[in-house]
């Protein structure tokens, strides 16, 4: 049933191979409504999705693979050498991805949702999303565990993935904004983040 309170609303981040989207999957376990917009993102990029037909007409077949999905690692080559290609291809997929957001946060609220939790990387870096917010969730660890978390999972060297870690906020920046902070290093067992996410939970009314 609906319900005139309105909901507290969350920013979730953390940097590359912190955990932050296992702490976010763990929150909506728990009744939270999670808003994630890079997984927006790729559905509306993915076979028959709502950006592809833009997609084709801007870019060509050859940005389109056999399921009828962006062909990512084409698209990341061309956006690398042409940043204007980059620019085009925002323009056609981030307004999609604040519809459809906006329209699960209307539906979250419809239905009495206590709690939505938006999942954002770049969250430290954008300066847009102070005052829509209740309160931030900074997913901690520190950097080795972070080179030996994406190594293992992605194949990266340990050289590519420091190069994304700086390409992020600090963790000191993070840090900063955070009204919580979940420490998620290396030793943490799967058992022990999911008692640090239930904490958080009952801080918020889950």
């Amino acid at each position: 049933m609906a319900t005139s309170r309105q909901p507290l609303r969350v920013g979730l981040t953390g940097g590359i191979g912190s955990g932050k989207s296992t702490v976010g999957q763990m929150l909506a376990a728990l009744g939270a409504v999670l808003i994630d917009a890079d997984q927006i993102s790729r559905e509306v990029t993915g076979p028959g999705g709502a950006a592809m037909s833009a997609i084709q007409s801007t870019f060509g077949d050859a940005y389109v693979d056999a399921s009828g999905a962006l062909d990512r690692a084409r698209m990341r080559q061309l956006a690398f050498s042409q940043p204007e290609a980059r620019s085009q291809l925002e323009a056609i997929v981030h307004p999609l991805v604040a519809l459809h957001s906006e329209q699960r946060i209307e539906q979250a609220l419809q239905a009495g949702a206590g709690l939505i939790v938006h999942d954002i990387p770049l969250l430290t870096e954008s300066g847009r999303w102070a005052r829509q917010l209740d309160a931030v969730v900074v997913v901690d660890c520190t950097e080795q565990t972070q080179i030996a978390r994406v190594m293992r999972r992605s194949g990266l060297s340990a050289e590519a993935v420091q190069g994304i870690i700086a390409s992020q906020a600090t963790r000191s920046a993070r840090r900063a904004v955070a009204d919580v902070v979940i420490a998620n290093e290396a030793h943490c067992t799967l058992q022990q983040l999911q008692a640090e996410v239930r904490q958080v939970g009952t801080l918020f009314g889950l």
